[in-house]
């Protein structure tokens, strides 16, 4: 997938992982030199944005690993530039749509706050201080991430559909490949019993343990939402998660806890069982049975599959286009792999603009011209 379509996942994200890419915005000095790399309509990439998309794209590859990875990585260091140049046409491209992206932002920026246990908006961005990062470029990246998304899925996305006979004629041909094992979904509600490091928990411990297990379990049956209950008593590592613990195949779980829990049907709630780690109660959320699903059960999966397929090579064309309808300009010794031979280059590379200029002076930036 190309950078700007991948969708990073929120869970157990980091501070410092989430805010890589302007994690070297701040300025030793108050003036600066900075080279100008390419110039798109009014906009401009500096080589400390490459730089840092340089460095962002290395830690994403030490973080992978193996050959892939490697070879993968000489391919994203060739597009570096095509994909800044990519951004910068898409969030040119909302503004004319007048996307601003402001109610996504706000819940976004909740979002990662509540990941981080943090209390206030007011704490994330301490938290962003610390760690030598400006909070307004941060949320500016994010800004532009989510109407990147938006221009994609309205000029692009939307376009592309996914017939039912197509996804069937997939199925068939790909039956082999999606053959699986039985396995369970599971869902939980941990009580851990407290007890002081090196000892085990005291009798009434125990007791007190068990009795919060089932009132929990209580709940449940008197119909709470099981992921609302396991948010408010589980002491397991999951219970943000509402006590997900994804698919398990036969013989990856305890024998008593396997005996019991692959008899059971998708919804159905074990009693409290006692185990090493305290009391839980379980729920099977999904039953998956042996062999080739059926085709209502993957049909998703198959339509997401084939619409991404499709839709790398529309949005390639569709920024091809979009670099026709601007004015690109490029530094010597730097390429733009998603150029176009139909572009048009401006006539005056050596000026900026009078609000470059004025925004230069404003930010005691200083710029090389191409």
């Amino acid at each position: 997938m190309p950078a700007l379509m991948n969708r990073p996942p929120l869970k157990n994200v980091l501070i410092t992982a989430a805010i890589t890419v302007v994690a070297a915005c701040a300025f030793a000095t108050d003036t600066v030199i900075e080279e100008i790399v390419a110039r798109v309509n009014n906009q401009i990439i500096t080589r400390s944005e490459l730089n840092r998309s340089r460095e962002q794209m290395q830690n994403e590859q030490r973080q992978q690993g193996g050959a892939d990875s490697l070879s993968q990585g000489a391919e994203a260091e060739r597009n570096l530039l095509r994909d800044l140049i990519d951004q910068q046409l898409l969030v040119q491209k909302g503004a004319d749509l007048g996307i601003t992206a402001d109610t996504e932002l706000v819940k976004k920026l909740d979002e990662l706050r509540k990941q981080l246990n943090l209390d206030s908006m007011e704490e994330l961005e301490k938290e962003a201080q610390k760690q030598g990062i400006s909070f307004e470029e941060f949320k500016q990246n994010m800004r532009n991430g989510i109407i990147t998304q938006e221009v994609i899925q309205r000029e692009v996305g939307s376009h592309i559909n996914i017939p039912p006979a197509e996804i069937k004629k997939y199925y068939e041909e790909h039956k082999a490949e999606m053959e699986q094992p039985e396995a369970v979904r599971l869902s939980e509600i941990l009580v851990t019993p407290p007890s002081r490091p090196g000892e085990d928990p005291t009798p009434d411990a125990m007791v007190a343990a068990e009795e919060k297990a089932k009132a929990a379990l209580a709940e449940v049956k008197n119909g709470k939402g099981f992921g609302e209950v396991a948010l408010r008593y589980s002491d397991g590592p999951s219970a943000d998660q509402g006590g997900d613990l994804g698919y398990f195949k036969r013989g990856t779980l305890a024998k008593e806890l396997e005996d019991k829990t692959f008899v059971m049907k998708k919804d159905e709630v074990t009693d409290v069982i006692q185990t090493k780690q305290g009391f839980v109660v379980l729920k099977v959320t999904d039953h998956r049975q042996a062999g080739v699903p059926p085709l209502s059960a993957v049909e998703g999966q198959i339509s997401e599959q084939l619409y991404y397929k499709r839709l790398q090579p529309a949005l390639r064309a569709y920024l091809t286009k979009l670099r026709e309808d601007a004015f690109i300009d490029i530094k010597p010794g730097y390429v733009d792999t998603g150029a176009s031979p139909n572009q048009t280059k401006p006539t005056v590379t050596n000026a900026s603009t009078p609000a470059e200029k004025g925004k230069a002076k404003k930010k005691k930036k200083k710029f090389w011209v191409l």
